[in-house]
């Protein structure tokens, strides 16, 4: 039993580890030039830490019995990195078998989650509770109905999805963290951080947009 403690303490000290070390390097990546080598390797290892991030939440929550919650939280971070990292791989809304598959597990994940609901209690806020999951649901929708979304179409929109989702990915770890580390200041230490990353999407794909634009006139004046 004692083993069985001090493996649980170390799981949460790599979990809480690779969550801080994810933020830091989160922030660089949204930081320096879009698209240059240190943000495609900044965004590598934030993918990379998120993995572990991910692996340690569901060690805790399936092995060690923790707040079944951090599964839905869990679950979302790592979903919007995986797939905002597909979008800007792939570049295009064919499907794939891998997509689908990583979609319906989550799909599922969060569906264990909510069949749970009210033997787990409210632990964490409500409004938390319902806007994580409502969010999930939205994306998983999304995801699966952009394929019927016209190829000419999406070839116009999936910089706006890899921003949204990668964005929405980090914000929601540094609410899981804000919201473990403040917990006094619930649910405001969890919502803020959300919002905040909502309105940093939207100004990205705003400078992003302008910019098409800018090239847009730039190259018929040009032609």
């Amino acid at each position: 039993m004692e083993s069985f403690t001090v493996i649980h303490k170390i799981n949460i000290a790599v979990h809480v580890a690779a969550g801080s070390l994810a933020l830091i390097v989160g922030l660089v990546a949204l930081i320096v030039n879009k698209g240059k080598k240190l943000h495609r390797l900044t965004g590598r290892l934030f993918l990379m830490l998120m993995s572990v991030v991910i692996l340690t939440g569901l060690i805790g929550v399936f092995v060690f019995g923790r707040n079944t919650f951090l599964l839905v939280i869990t679950v979302l971070s790592g979903y919007l990195a995986f797939s905002g990292y597909r979008v800007i791989k792939a570049k295009s809304n064919v499907p794939k078998v891998i997509d689908i598959g990583i979609c319906l597990l989550s799909l599922i994940s969060v569906s264990y989650f909510l069949y749970y609901f009210k033997s787990i209690g409210m632990i964490w806020s409500p409004v938390i509770i319902y806007s994580t999951v409502g969010y999930l649901f939205l994306m998983i929708v999304y995801d699966c109905g952009r394929y019927f979304i016209p190829a000419k179409t999406y070839a116009n929109l999936w910089i706006y999805e890899h921003i949204l989702k990668m964005v929405s990915a980090f914000s929601g770890l540094l609410s899981a963290f804000s919201g473990t580390v403040f917990p006094q200041y619930q649910p405001y230490s969890q919502f803020i951080p959300s919002i905040l990353g909502t309105l940093t999407a939207i100004c990205f794909m705003i400078h992003v947009s302008n910019r098409k634009k800018y090239v847009d006139v730039k190259l018929k004046r040009i032609g």
